[in-house]
């Protein structure tokens, strides 16, 4: 049924439990978004009214109780002959499983798990309801340690375990109340004794009563008395041993009157004043006068005068009564009959005696039965074999979401428990779970592949993108696990689907290629794994070298395989002007060194450095400026690191020769430095100079 929505609400997601009578499934509420447990009538029995009324009570019986240790109720209803109750979802295991697993249990947990199931009685007794069936495996037991009672109203269907007569006894035959098993009316009281079994089994790890058949455990429980858990577990408080012993006396006046009686006594067991308290004593333990074995004196040859015979009374019949009364004078023989009558009888005893006595030599001995749950089919052949037990046939195989395929889920034979040599032990056993492959989501992106798979019923959550650098596009899946074709689980929550996934191939620095000559800027980018484009432009940067990188500037991030467009210069503009001109440079005093820096500015570039010159004496270093109509030419001069002089180059300007040097401490005054007059209007510029600052 896994897979199905109920009524279009409850969509059945996993098996988590069962009985004779009903499946648990764990289920999503579509409505309002939540997990429920899902309780569903067995199929064999949704045309048996008897069950269904008894499963309907369950839930009417609950469905009243508003408790924090009673699971709640959130709705039941049916579609078509399924029948289902809709229940408050524990995440955890039930008591059984914890008892199975751990006992004996610590005094102060058992006593605290019981005194949660005291406390959810009384709330259940106040409301006039009674349990019926306390047992370790309707206690659940949440992973916060919240205990919570559940499955109220009988609803088990026969099995080893149980006994189930209609309109008679109804529970499992281990946690029977004497009364319970006699089949009169059942109180508050049959709970309370049934939780005396549970607390008993969570502090020695075993049932009180044991048995080969249901009917003998049940005559137990009316009958005989029990091996006192301290015998069993020496470790268990005195005070928590007396609570066990009023909880499962035969008498149910002897018991706790009430739940919250029990409760009272539980909350206060372990308190350090009361651990070592007498043993608790009831006076209907003593054998009763007439029941006691009583001692006769043998009798002695001197009494022997003091014990009379009786006086054999003579007959006083007449002669008709001692003779046939044809008149023959053959004396009846009364005691043929009697006699043909007694030895038949001895010799049925003694061929019954000898019946009884070859039977039971024939009959097998009783041994316990492994527990073999858990462990894989052939071992637990193994075991069984070996224990003097046989395997029935066939074996029952079981989907198990839990459980590896070849693990036992279940034995019909408890464990533990005596039974005949040779008798079959009936073993389910779990099979792999008809499973969905996996798709192949390679080439695909994440969203279409993550929208897939939760469409089959994978957890959002346990979709797992792992991100690597690829030349594939951005969100591309490259590798996936499970493999494609692979059988998986979808709906299992260890179920982890990990999608590896591109986010491009990994990104670098953008190298300089500005001021590179074309050449190089090529064996750079070739060198980065780079695509190039070349386009060549006039520009005021120098032919061949590059003066423009696109998209990318130096630093930006970049990945390979981008194209760079790098843009070469094929030289100047064509209204652009080259000056030459000759600057005379004089020391500060002539005939000492002085250092002379001459820094230029112009269309190529501001602030250019021309070289530095040691003169000693006046000196003319030529000079190019290239001046564009919207660039204007600036030489610097600077003597011994100090700025001397600053003349502005303009576009249009005139050729002039300067021969005249200024004498030393001239003022400058007369014909300007940069002055360049021209041969005629519209002439050339021809090369200037500049004279001595």
């Amino acid at each position: 049924m896994i897979g199905l929505t109920l009524s279009g609400r409850y969509e059945l997601l996993a098996r988590v439990g069962g009985g004779g009578m009903a499946l648990v499934y764990k289920a999503r509420d579509l409505l309002l978004n939540r997990f429920v447990a899902v309780k569903v009538l067995r199929q064999q029995f949704t045309h048996d009214d008897d069950f269904v009324k008894r499963f309907r009570r369950e839930a009417q019986a609950a469905a009243s109780l508003s408790h924090p240790n009673i699971v709640s109720i959130y709705d039941v209803g049916q579609v078509e002959d399924t029948h289902y109750i809709v229940m408050e979802f524990m995440d955890g295991a039930n008591l059984n499983e914890i008892i199975r697993d751990r006992a004996p249990l610590q005094a102060d947990e058992a006593v605290k798990i019981t005194a949660q199931i005291c406390d959810a009685l009384d709330h259940a007794h106040h409301n006039q309801i009674i349990h019926r069936d306390i047992k370790p495996h309707n206690i659940l037991i949440g992973n916060n340690g919240r205990v919570k009672v559940t499955d109220f109203g009988i609803a088990r269907a026969v099995t080893s375990s149980t006994i189930t007569q209609t309109g008679s006894v109804i529970g499992s035959v281990h946690y029977f109340s004497p009364e319970h098993a006699k089949g009169i009316a059942t109180g508050e009281k049959s709970d309370l004794y049934s939780l005396g079994i549970v607390l008993y089994q969570m502090l020695t790890g075993r049932l009180p009563f044991l048995g080969e058949s249901p009917i003998s455990v049940a005559l137990k429980h009316l009958q005989e008395p029990f091996e006192q858990p301290r015998k069993v577990n020496p470790y268990i408080p005195q005070s928590v041993e007396n609570v066990i012993l009023r909880a499962m006396r035969k008498n149910p006046q002897e018991r706790y009157q009430s739940a919250r009686e029990m409760l009272m006594d539980l909350e206060t067991c372990l308190q350090p004043q009361r651990l070592n308290e007498p043993p608790v004593q009831y006076l209907s333990d003593e054998d009763n006068e007439e029941d006691r074995t009583r001692v006769i004196p043998a009798i002695r040859p001197d009494m022997r005068s003091t014990i009379e015979a009786p006086a054999v009374k003579v007959s006083n019949a007449n002669n008709d009564e001692r003779w046939n009364p044809d008149g023959s004078g053959v004396r009846k023989r009364k005691w043929v009959l009697p006699t043909v009558l007694g030895v038949l009888a001895i010799v049925l005893i003694g061929v019954l005696i000898w019946a009884v006595s070859a039977l039971k030599q024939q009959m097998p001995d009783d041994i316990l039965v492994p527990d073999v749950v858990g462990m894989t089919e052939a071992k637990a052949r193994d075991e069984l074999i070996a224990a003097g037990f046989t395997i029935a046939d066939p074996i029952l195989y079981e989907e198990s979401e839990e459980k590896d395929a070849g693990i036992v889920l279940k034995q019909d034979k408890d464990p533990n428990v005596e039974a005949k040599e040779g008798s079959p032990v009936q073993l389910t056993v779990s099979i792999a779970k008809d499973l969905p492959l996996m798709p192949g989501l390679t080439g695909q992106s994440f969203d279409e592949a993550s929208n897939k798979l939760q469409e089959m019923g994978v957890s959002k959550d346990n979709i797992i993108p792992k991100e690597i650098f690829d030349k594939s596009d951005l969100g591309t899946i490259l590798e996936q696990f499970p493999l494609a074709d692979a059988k998986f689980d979808p709906t299992a929550t260890d179920t982890k689907i990990i999608l590896t996934i591109s986010k491009g191939e990994e990104a670098f620095k953008m190298p300089n290629l500005i001021g590179k000559t074309e050449d190089q800027a090529r064996a750079i980018i070739a060198k980065s794994n780079l695509k190039e484009k070349i386009i060549r432009e006039k520009s005021y940067t120098p032919k061949g070298e590059v003066f423009k990188q696109f998209p990318f500037e130096e630093n930006e991030m970049v990945t390979p395989q981008t194209e760079i467009t790098i843009y070469v210069s094929s030289g100047y503009p064509d209204d652009s002007r080259e000056q030459k001109l000759s600057i005379t440079v004089s020391p500060a005093v002539d005939g000492q060194s002085s250092k002379i820096r001459i820094v230029t500015s112009d269309a190529t570039g501001d602030n250019i450095e021309r070289g530095t010159h040691t003169i000693s004496a006046t000196t003319s270093i030529p000079i190019s400026l290239i001046l564009s109509p919207t660039k204007d030419g600036e030489i610097k001069i600077y003597r011994d690191d100090k700025l001397v002089q600053t003349e502005p180059v303009p576009y249009l300007i005139l050729p002039v020769t300067n021969t005249e040097e200024p004498s030393p401490g001239d003022n400058g005054e007369g014909t300007d430095p940069l002055e360049s007059p021209t041969d005629d209007a519209g002439a050339d510029p021809v090369d200037g100079e500049i004279t001595n600052p």
